[in-house]
């Protein structure tokens, strides 16, 4: 089987997350930023935007979503949430995903016949972008996994770390060694998913 398809096998949820990457600070950075620069977007457009959290800022992002969750989680499972939480925050650092809205905005002033289909693509770009750079950690040993704590958090991280207006919160990835593995991943039948023509 390719390589390629191998390595995109080993890009599982991983939610036991711990420190001990083989990577340090600087090549994990570097190889988000190579992951995010090679990903395709519509218009080479380049909508998405990255900021990589590590140590006390990785700390402090999973504090806010805790506090930003609590008034929203009734008190009897609000445990569970923590525990969830801190399992996220044990790992290496947290990768937040964004998509420049003004970049969209300029292009459907720009292309007026393709208007409606920018925010589409943005949007398919950030999958692209989020899935690029889950595969490139994981290829190098290093588990992930995706959160969608956005827009409850939006604003309380827009703050903190001076983001643009512009940039929309789309995706967290926590990420740091593999402590426990993922599971055996399920497939649904190959008759229903797929259609072959000659």
């Amino acid at each position: 089987m390719a390589a390629y398809v191998e390595i995109l096998k080993k890009r599982r949820s991983i939610y036991a997350l711990g420190k001990n990457t083989e990577l340090n600070e600087t090549q994990i950075t570097d190889l988000v930023k190579e992951a995010v620069k090679e990903s395709p977007t519509a218009f080479n457009s380049q909508t998405a935007r990255v900021v990589i959290l590590f140590d006390q800022a990785n700390d402090h992002l999973w504090k806010i979503v805790a506090e930003a969750l609590r008034p929203l989680t009734p008190a009897d499972s609000f445990a569970n949430t923590q525990q969830k939480l801190a399992s996220f925050n044990a790992g290496k650092g947290t990768v937040l995903f964004f998509e420049d809205h003004e970049v969209v905005k300029n292009l459907q002033n720009q292309f007026s016949l393709y208007a409606d289909n920018f925010p589409v693509w943005s949007e398919q770009a950030t999958g692209i972008v989020q899935h690029s750079v889950w595969t490139a950690l994981a290829e190098k040993n290093i588990g992930a996994s995706l959160q969608h704590y956005n827009p409850v958090i939006d604003e309380q991280v827009a703050r903190e770390w001076d983001i643009p207006s512009s940039w929309v919160l789309r995706a967290q990835m926590p990420f740091g060694s593999i402590e426990t593995p993922a599971g055996e991943k399920e497939y649904i039948a190959d008759e229903g998913r797929f259609k072959v023509f000659r």
